[in-house]
């Protein structure tokens, strides 16, 4: 079962610092989003491989869109 990394708010992805298939580990970052003029770094909730990444660099979220997911 995968586990989905969502927006913690409303912003921009900034970075995608991983692509699918990488092994990441637990607090390791993926994306870097930018809301309120603030990087925010999103990180991985579980260790695991990156099953798919569903944003792009300049892409506009919103809160709980699902950026990524981790299997």
């Amino acid at each position: 079962m995968a586990t989905p990394i969502t927006a913690p708010m409303v912003g921009k992805i900034l970075k995608v610092e991983k692509k699918v298939g990488d092994r990441v580990e637990e607090d390791e970052v993926i994306i870097v989003m930018e809301a309120m003029k603030m990087e925010i770094p999103i990180v991985a909730p579980v260790s695991g491989v990156i099953k798919e990444i569903m944003v792009a660099p300049g892409q506009a979220v919103e809160a709980e869109h699902i950026l990524a997911e981790i299997e």
